[in-house]
């Protein structure tokens, strides 16, 4: 049996992160992974001159620890900048409606009703309230009204989050807004507030992704020095050992064994779940619950020619788009050069999510059908798509619903009763690529710091309040 210090199981963002960090402070680190190639869901594909991504598209960072990481890790040479697009557009009755994203734009924009504009101008005076479990769609109304969650909150967390508004809990699906009115007793004041006093600190929002496609963040973490990357390494077994876990794998050459000091578990909630089972069934139970949607993503390529509408933006959210469950679009050659032939126009289109989930058992045509459909009288298209590619996600993103804090809550009080044990995975702290950047960071700080203390220190005190720390920051949504 091989000893490591640190063993991480999944080989997606989140544990290649923490591997790469774990490993540029001096630990010896190995990656597990069940697959042959690292990155999980985030691999670029590229198809008659078109390059598609899998998962995430981008990564949209306004955290300053992100950006250490990022150059810490040698990354910033392979970044790509967004274009410099600043439409963003929702579906208003059966019409693409701009979306303004200055605050007094947005107020006046002829998207809102007069009475919808009226009730936002009274956020400012409305009673600070709300309680830990208000979902998004009880926050918004609350807030800023009914018309708001309908036409802008709703489609983000449909769209974006693959989420359903009315399940979704607030806090940690919106923890900036809700945290500007608990600080603050109002998001507009909260926010004018933010501006005037951090106008010189405040770290610039900045969209991009990488030369090659998302795909280079992973390869790059995956052959950072010091991280031993094992592909095809299914794990079948874990126990607790003395000091530390003991951990088997079914490889392509037989059964590893190897004994970690630290054990970090990186994959979906119920691979952790089934994983566990066996060492805590509280632990697995809760693991077990967390609830994911399906999301497909058809990817469609045309001729630039046979496209009336500008594609002068981002995308647009749709939330039941005239019945049909396409919950959004993003305009990829329009963000980002030489995704797309010269003339030709590259449309990822989002289909499915928590609000439609018999999308997962629809075929490529019904699915393709359902998005040119809804397309078509949007963006004026005349022909079909002379590039189609589906990509299916069973189990796409977990969902912040219902009693998560709770959920989560009780979570870090049962890792406590497993020393060495950590959950890096995006069903803790936000989905987002930076969000799982965060969190890496501190799951790969904890990690540290216990691995250089005293075996009698190891787990005492001092552990348990940084982990109450990191419990406030996942349920306020700041990290990890």
């Amino acid at each position: 049996m091989n000893d490591t210090e640190a063993l991480v199981v999944g080989g997606g963002i989140s544990g290649l992160a923490v591997a790469q960090r774990l490993a540029r402070n001096g630990m010896r680190v190995e990656v597990w992974e069940r697959e042959s190639r690292p990155g999980g869901k985030i691999q670029s594909h590229c198809q008659n001159g078109y390059v598609t991504e899998k998962g995430a598209a981008m990564l949209l960072n306004f955290r300053p620890d992100v950006n250490r990481f990022l150059a810490d890790a040698g990354l910033n040479n392979a970044k790509q900048s967004r274009a410099e697009v600043d439409h963003r557009y929702v579906v208003s009755g059966s019409k693409l409606k701009e979306i303004p994203m200055k605050m007094g734009a947005l107020v006046l924009s002829d998207v809102w009703s007069t009475r919808a504009k009226l009730r936002m101008l009274l956020e400012p005076f409305i009673a600070k309230g709300g309680h830990r479990d208000e979902t998004v769609g009880e926050f918004v109304r609350r807030r800023l009204g009914p018309e708001v969650l309908d036409k802008a909150m709703g489609p983000y967390v449909a769209g974006i989050l693959a989420s359903d508004p009315e399940l979704a809990n607030a806090k940690s699906v919106l923890p900036r807004l809700v945290a500007l009115e608990q600080q603050y007793g109002s998001i507009a004041m909260g926010a004018f507030v933010h501006r005037v006093l951090r106008r010189k600190t405040a770290t610039a929002t900045e969209a991009f992704s990488f030369q090659g496609g998302m795909e280079t963040l992973a390869q790059r973490l995956a052959n950072a020095e010091g991280v031993c990357f094992r592909g095809e390494h299914t794990v079948t077994a874990l126990s607790r050992s003395r000091d530390g876990w003991r951990v088997a794998a079914r490889t392509t050459t037989g059964e590893r064994v190897v004994h970690a000091a630290q054990l970090v578990l990186s994959t979906p909630a119920y691979t952790a779940a089934n994983l566990l089972r066996e060492q805590s069934a509280e632990l697995s139970t809760l693991l077990d619950g967390i609830e994911y949607a399906s999301l497909n993503v058809v990817h469609t390529g045309y001729d630039r020619g046979a496209i009336e509408h500008p594609l002068d933006g981002n995308g647009f959210l749709a939330q039941g788009l005239g019945g049909t469950p396409l919950i959004g679009s993003m305009w990829m050659s329009s963000l980002f050069d030489r995704r797309a032939p010269a003339g030709r126009a590259l449309l990822s289109n989002f289909v499915g999510g928590a609000l439609y989930p018999g999308t997962t058992a629809w075929s490529d045509a019904r699915l393709l059908d359902a998005a040119i459909k809804a397309l078509r009288p949007l963006l004026g298209i005349r022909s079909d798509p002379e590039m189609v590619r589906i990509d299916r996600h069973r189990r796409a993103m977990p969902l912040y619903h219902g009693d998560y804090c709770r959920r989560m809550q009780r979570l870090q009080q049962l890792l406590v009763t497993q020393p060495g044990l950590y959950l890096a995975a995006n069903y803790r702290g936000g989905i987002a690529v930076r969000d799982r950047l965060g969190a890496a960071m501190q799951t790969a700080s904890m990690i540290i710091e216990r691995a250089r203390a005293p075996k009698s220190r190891r787990y005492s005190l001092p552990s348990l309040v940084l982990d109450r720390h990191s419990l406030r920051k996942s349920v306020s949504g700041e990290g990890y």
